[in-house]
């Protein structure tokens, strides 16, 4: 192994900069070349290929976003895109690659070392989702629940001069991860995710209880992916049924994703980005490299990919306990 590149894909993270930073770091540790590839797949497609040195990566730790930009790509779905990529990997002479993103990143790499197998890469979980199977956490994961808390715990200040409710929807479209733990830990009266049937008789009795206890402000956190169909829906539906007359939706939107990263975010970046770098000069190949009990662990693509993260029974435990429903 003479010679890495490393790529961000998919949904951008906070963290995913440090992740940089750390693969090339390593690499040059480690006495090997190291290229950036600007623009995921796409600019693998399209030969953008820059080389990096340590100066490349200075300053950029706390800054979120990624230096190497991101792109969704249709040509790679191809034979013919997959086809250009290689030859472009093999031009440069380039051994093994290093994969940040979710799961459409991990099926591309999987897709394509079945194709062209002599090139090896190797994945780190990037995502706010959190819902990667394999591993505790995701780059990124943490600077988006604290941005969520600290957007509600904003809310709240309004709410309570106000004597509004207010329904606030943050990301996760398939999980509830983000919506769990920023609304625990911001004192919400409901949270209401993609993993459970939201039950709209049940939410206005709550509400309406709350209410009758001289409580005349509320929040209820909605994931993106409630069945129901989202904040705006929810809030329609209760409308007339409750006794609050001033109600208020907030989408908390690609915020969560934006942002400088966490201290958490950025040492588990750090962390995976050696833990890649290292197994890639291992010559291992087509697995995730993630982190389980503080312990770094290989997981295969196939895993990786097929089986997503569920929600620990601890946290829908606290969630039933501290909020209504």
């Amino acid at each position: 192994m003479k010679k890495i590149a490393v790529f961000t894909s998919g949904g951008d993270s906070p963290g995913m900069n440090a992740c940089i930073r750390a693969v090339v770091r390593t690499a040059l540790h480690y006495q090997k070349e190291v290229v950036g590839i600007r623009r995921g797949y796409q600019g693998l497609i399209e030969n953008e290929f820059v080389d990096m040195q340590t100066q490349s990566v200075s300053n950029i730790i706390q800054k979120g976003g990624t230096i190497l930009g991101t792109a969704r790509s249709k040509d790679f779905m191809t034979v013919e895109g997959r086809a250009r990529a290689y030859e472009n990997l093999k031009r440069h002479q380039i051994d093994g690659v290093v994969a940040i993103g979710g799961d459409g990143t991990f099926t591309g790499a999987k897709v394509f070392m079945e194709e062209f197998p002599d090139v090896h890469f190797v994945g780190i979980p990037g995502t706010i989702d959190n819902d990667l199977y394999g591993t505790d956490f995701t780059i990124g994961y943490d600077t988006a629940i604290n941005t969520a808390m600290h957007a509600i715990d904003n809310i709240k200040d309004t709410a309570d001069s106000h004597s509004r409710l207010f329904f606030v929807e943050v990301m996760g479209r398939d999980a509830g991860f983000i919506a769990v733990r920023s609304g625990v830990a911001s004192g919400a009266e409901a949270i209401l995710i993609p993993e459970t049937k939201t039950s709209i008789d049940e939410l206005i009795n709550t509400l309406s209880e709350n209410y009758a206890r001289k409580k005349r402000s509320s929040i209820v956190v909605v994931a993106e992916g409630d069945d129901f169909g989202g904040a705006y829906k929810i809030s329609e539906a209760i409308k007339g049924k409750i006794p609050y007359d001033d109600i208020r939706v907030t989408v908390l939107g690609h915020v969560q994703r934006g942002g400088s990263p966490t201290c958490n975010d950025r040492f588990l970046a750090s962390r995976l980005g050696i833990g890649a770098v290292e197994a890639l000069i291992a010559n291992k190949k087509g697995i995730m490299i993630g982190e389980q009990c503080h312990k770094l662990v290989h997981i295969p693509f196939e895993k990786a990919i097929k089986h997503n993260q569920s929600l620990k029974p601890y946290l829908t435990e606290v969630m039933n306990i501290l909020c209504s429903v």
